[in-house]
Parts: structure tokens; sequence; C-alpha cells
């Protein structure tokens, strides 16, 4: 009540104005939709202006541009400027001044896009740092919003150091700076590594500069690659080969360290420019080899395990950063050539002898052959002269054949002791690689560990038989088995050959004997030392043509009355049958070779 009695009625109103409808005093109409107009911003469509932001949730934005009623801006538009508050000043493109609910419809992405190519060149012009949303990856890097319009982010400009994972990067909204725009093609390039590389060159001056050999610094592992480790100094990049990573053989740096890792690093050696450092991370920690036991000598026995082969040996680590090499030669006895991956592979856990040990140049030679006893210690007596064994062909010479009785014991059959009765041209004739042949031991040569060997010397030699059997002047059938231009080779009886020259070899039709012709042979010579048998067929029909002459010039003697000449005719007769050989001790001869 007490508010009802303060109400004072207005002094100047006009009650009859009033009644008629009329609310306005002395002030016109006009005067009224005048000022009003003068209050109020006239905008119209498809024109920018600047506006308040006045409110805001997570969907939209509220601008009063000063018109009759304020306009709605989808968030979505400002993500760009997380940092958008109320009472803002932001531009605003008008869409149009009323929609069906009478709504000022306004677009801050039209402005800015609108606006966007002048503040782009403005931008790079003033080397202005400017803001931009990352809207999506794209090949070679990332397209970010900038002013509305769709800039690139190459994947080397966003940071000092190399991006990983780039995904990490979308949504956000980050600093940038202009660093090319292509007016034809409407093109921006942005960097933000550009806005922290001036820092970072200071802060690499300083580094560059106290740098000393032997420095031990901390740093960040960058990148790893098959070669080596880069190491971020701060600023300044260094690189641990793979040799200086541990004192150990390593295969690949992701063995030692990992990627972001902070490890402690020791300056090995820079250019004069200081631009290549090459860094150290074995050199922190003691050479192993100053760490192997004092007392290890020569003889030992070791255990390691094999980390490289190679053709001629194998490396052996029997601490880390300690290798021995075993020769292919010590590996074995045997003397044959073969390679190392014969006998172990990488990985593989052995034991060896130390044959050698140099602690200043830090080497070691090993042997597991040494293992076992040397075969040739003993030779005299596991394989005495006029021992028998059975042998592995392993190789040819012209000159004759080399066996394996055993691994590590070797010896040589020489070609003229393969056979009593062949004559053998090459081994290859006689017998093959691989095969096996029972030898007996000629001769022990320990200096030069090898032993004469025979295989003919197992049976006895025949000769001594063919002696009494192929005698000069008696007569063999045999088979022409090669015709070469001194003469032809003739298979005899009981496996011997023998030998006839051309001359020898002509028929008594005057025509020459062929390859697989067999005819009568006449020894003419008998050589047992050489074991040669020399042969005519030729000479057979030319003592009977001569036999009967001296005949046919005896027997006219007689006639003339010569008794004695009878006499000598007789004896003659007796001695050509004699020569023809005994038949009967051929057949004893057969017999017995068959027996053997």
């Amino acid at each position: 009540m007490e508010n009802l009695k303060n109400i004072q009625p207005v002094e100047d109103f006009n009650w009859d104005v009033f009644e008629q409808g009329e609310t306005y005093t002395e002030v016109s109409r006009d005067d009224l939709v005048k000022t009003y107009d003068e209050t109020m911003n006239t905008v119209r469509d498809k024109e920018v202006v600047m506006g308040i932001v006045t409110s805001m949730n997570k969907r939209e934005v509220v601008v009063n541009i000063g018109f009759k009623s304020d306009g709605v801006v989808p968030m979505s538009e400002f993500r760009y400027n997380p940092d958008l508050k109320i009472g803002d000043e932001v531009e605003v493109y008008i869409e149009s001044q009323e929609d069906k609910k009478g709504q000022l419809i306004l677009s801050h992405k039209k402005a800015r896009a609108t606006r966007s190519w002048d503040r782009v060149n403005e931008a790079l012009e003033k080397d202005e740092i400017i803001k931009g949303y990352i809207k999506c990856r794209t090949k070679g890097g990332m397209i970010v919003d900038v002013f509305g319009i769709e800039a690139f982010l190459p994947g080397s400009q966003i940071d000092v150091k190399p991006i990983r994972d780039y995904d990490v990067f979308v949504g956000k909204t980050m600093e940038f700076k202009i660093v090319k725009i292509n007016q034809e093609f409407k093109n921006v390039v942005v960097s933000h590594k550009a806005l922290i590389e001036a820092e970072l060159e200071q802060q690499k001056k300083d580094i560059i500069s106290k740098l000393e050999k032997g420095q031990v610094l901390e740093g960040t592992v960058k990148n790893i690659t098959s070669y080596g480790v880069f190491i971020d100094l701060g600023g300044v990049d260094g690189l641990i080969h793979i040799t200086d990573l541990s004192w150990g053989r390593v295969s690949h740096p992701e063995e030692i360290v990992q990627l972001d890792q902070k490890i402690n690093v020791v300056i090995l050696d820079f250019d004069d420019e200081k631009k290549r450092i090459a860094l150290g991370l074995k050199q922190l920690t003691p050479h192993p080899w100053d760490a192997l036991d004092p007392d290890l000598k020569v003889g030992d026995k070791v255990k390691g395990k094999v980390v490289v082969m190679a053709d001629y040996g194998a490396f052996i680590e029997i601490a880390a950063g300690v290798e021995g090499l075993i020769h292919v030669s010590e590996m074995s006895w045997t003397q044959h050539l073969r390679s190392a991956q014969d006998f172990m592979k990488v990985g593989d856990e052995i034991e060896a002898v130390i044959l050698t040990l140099d602690r200043d140049e830090r080497k070691m030679s090993l042997g597991i052959k040494q293992l076992k006893a040397d075969p040739w210690e003993n030779i005299e007596e596991r394989f005495p002269v006029g021992s028998r064994h059975m042998a592995k062909v392993r190789n040819f010479t012209n000159f004759g054949v080399f066996v394996e009785i055993e691994e590590g014991v070797d010896g040589l059959i020489h070609i003229s002791d393969l056979s009593w009765t062949r004559k053998i041209k090459h081994p290859s004739e006689f017998t093959q690689i691989g095969a096996e042949i029972e030898v007996q031991v000629l001769e022990i040569d320990k200096e030069n560990r090898r032993l004469s060997l025979g295989h003919k010397q197992l049976e006895e030699n025949p000769w001594d038989v063919f002696e009494t059997i192929f005698t000069v002047g008696s007569i063999h059938e045999g088979m022409i088995i090669e015709v070469l231009d001194k003469g032809a080779v003739i298979s005899l009886p009981y496996g011997v050959e023998g030998f006839a020259t051309p001359k020898h070899l002509v028929k008594e039709d005057g025509s020459q004997a062929q390859v697989d012709e067999k005819l009568s042979f006449k020894v003419i010579e008998f050589n047992k030392e050489a074991k040669r048998i020399i042969l005519s067929h030729s000479r057979i029909f030319e003592d009977e043509q001569k036999g009967a002459k001296a005949t046919s010039e005896k027997k006219a003697s007689f006639k003339r009355g010569g008794k004695k000449e009878e006499e000598a005719a007789m004896v003659t007769g007796s001695v050509e049958k004699t020569t023809l050989g005994d038949i009967e001790e051929l057949a004893a001869l057969k017999e017995k070779l068959s027996g053997k």
C-alpha cells in the first residue's frame, strides 16, 4: 500500500489523446522512429560486421552486433580458438537478418574466409604468429584451419624432432607462422617448427661452443637406424655408431637403446664446424679385456658362444666384448679343405682350447681339435708298415689317389701301386671319389703327416709267374683292345697286357690288324721290372716261312748225302715244338691264378 501511496500522476499526461488511442505526448511518431533507427545498427545481408560474444555453450555462441536481435554462430566455427570467452570481439558474416523464427543468422567461418586471404598475406608480410586448428592428417603432413583457409603443415615443420605419431596432433590448436603462399593456386604453407627454431639455434650455439672431446653429456635417443643412434643433446644432434654402442657384437642398435630414452654419452670427436659430432656409449664402461681373468693362459679350456661365422673360421665370444677366432684348420685334425659351417653355426655353445693370447693386441686364437688326441702321436703303433686298412678315396691326381684312413690320417696310393697287371693312365680308371678301398701301409712320413700306401701289394706279384709263361719265343692268343700311333695294346691271358708296334701287326695277307681282332702273338721281349711284354703277330708266319725254307734247303743237302744235316733238322724241329709252350704247365698256372 505504501508503494501505491508514493505513485504520483504524470502532470503533463494528455488524457484526451490517450482516450483517442494515441500514447505519444509532444514527440511525434516520426521523431521516435528516427531516434530508434539512430540507436540501432542498420545491417545488410551478405555483409561482414564486428560483434561481441554475449553468451556461449557447447553448441553455439551468441553474438551481439547491435541489431534488434542477437545472432547465433555454431561453436564448431571457433574450434581454432579454444580461448574464446564472453566479451570477445569477433567478426561475423550476416547470412540472413531473419529466419523463420525471426532469428538473426550469422557465420564466423564465412567472415574469416572473406577476409582470410588478406589476413594470411598480412601475417606473412609482418612475420606474425597466428593460431590454427589442426583438422586432419594428409599425405606428408597435416591440414590446418587458418582464418578459415585450409593450410598445409608439412610433417617436418611440426617440431624440431621427428614425429612418430601424427594422430596425436589432430584436433589441437597451435601457434604457427606462415612460411609460404602460392598466390596463383591460393595455397598456404605454415610451420610450427619455425617458432621454436630461433630459440633452439641459440641453445645450439651455446652447447657447441662448450663441446670438448671426452666430455660426458646427457642426451635423448632421437632416432635409431641400422648403422647407429642419433642423440639429441639439447638442440644439437650427435651419432653413436653401432660399433660404439657396446664392447660386444650388436646386430641392431635396438638391442641396446630405445626411442626417447635418456642416456649419458661421451664425445669422441667432431669436425671443425662441430656439425658432425661422434658419440660413444661403450666408452663409459671399462674394456672387457681389462677385466679378463689375469690367470687365463695358453692351453686353458674356455666356453663361449659362436657369434660370427666365415668360411675361414668362427668367432667365439667367451665374455661380452672378448672374442677368439677358431680357424677352420683348428676345427679338425683332417687336412681336407672344408668350410667352418660344416662344424658349427651361430648361437652354438662350444668348448675350446686357447692357442694364442695377446692381451696388448686384445687377440686370442682358439682350437677345438686339441680337445682330441693328435692321431699322428702314436702313428707307428696304430698304422705300422705292412698293416692293412680300409680307406676312403678323397681326391685324384695324375700320379695317384689320396685317401683318408681316419680323420686326420691321410695317405697316397701311387698310380703304379694300384695294379700289378693293368697299365693305368689316370686313377679314375681304377676307382672313384668316395669309394672304399683296401690299402697296405708301405712307408710313414711323420714329419709331413703323410702315409705311402699300396693296393696291389695286397696280392702276390703275378709277374714272377708270368716270367715262366710269357717266355721269349712263346706264342699266345690275344685280342687287340686299343690301337695307337706307335702300336697296339693286346690283352693276353691272365689279365696281362702286351704291346706290338705297327710293323708287327701286319697279317700274312699284308693287311693291318684292327681293334677287337683275335690273333696269335709271339713274345719277342719280356721285361719283369718294367712289366713290359713286346709281341709280334708278323713274326709267327715270318719264322714259319724261314723255317720252311731252311727245311727244304736241308732236305736238298741231305739228298746230297749229308747225315749230319738230317740230325740237325731233327734237333731244329724239336726246339720249334718246345717254343710253342708246354700246355700242361699253362693249365697248372691258370688253375693256380684262379685259386688266388
